[in-house]
This record gives C-alpha cells, structure tokens and sequence, in this order.
C-alpha cells in the first residue's frame, strides 16, 4: 500500500482531475481544497501579497495504482511546467 500525495497550484486542479480519470487512477482520494506554504516556485499564502493558493490531494493505494497516478501527473506537469507541481509517494 502507497499513500501519493500531490501539492499543486489551484490553477491545474482540474487539469489534474481530468488526468488522473483519463488514467482511471485516484478515483477515491482526499483534497485539502486551500494549502498554504512555500516551496521553489515561491510563496503560496493566499493573501493580498502573496495571493496563489495550493491544493493536495491523498490518495492511499496499490503500487500499480501509483503508477499511473505518477504518469497521470508527468502529463500534467508536462503541460504546465512552471505551476509547481509535486508527487509524493510513501
């Protein structure tokens, strides 16, 4: 068992959705719908200052489930390369 976790800008939230349903991967997760933080492609704090917001997604699953969720997620990133974009896998 794998837990995958994803932190991304909200603006490839759906684009991500729709990946991860065209791999017919992650159909049962978790969303954190407003993620604070910084990371390398700078502050995400939803304010005035620092006004882009992240999201996450949990999904707990089997090693064969990862990895489409992996290339669900290359594909996007691929897509949008400077929208900060990260997969966690434990």
């Amino acid at each position: 068992m794998k837990r995958i976790e994803i932190i991304a800008n909200r603006s490839v939230e759906e684009n991500i959705l729709e990946a991860l349903a065209k791999e017919q991967v992650g159909k049962y997760y978790t969303m954190i719908p407003n993620v604070f933080g910084v990371g390398a492609c700078g502050p995400r704090m939803g304010t005035a200052v620092w006004p882009e917001e992240n999201f996450s997604i949990v999904i707990w699953c089997e090693e064969e489930e990862a990895q489409g969720i992996q290339k669900a997620i290359a594909a996007v990133k691929e897509k949008f390369p400077g929208e900060g974009i990260k997969l966690f896998g434990i």
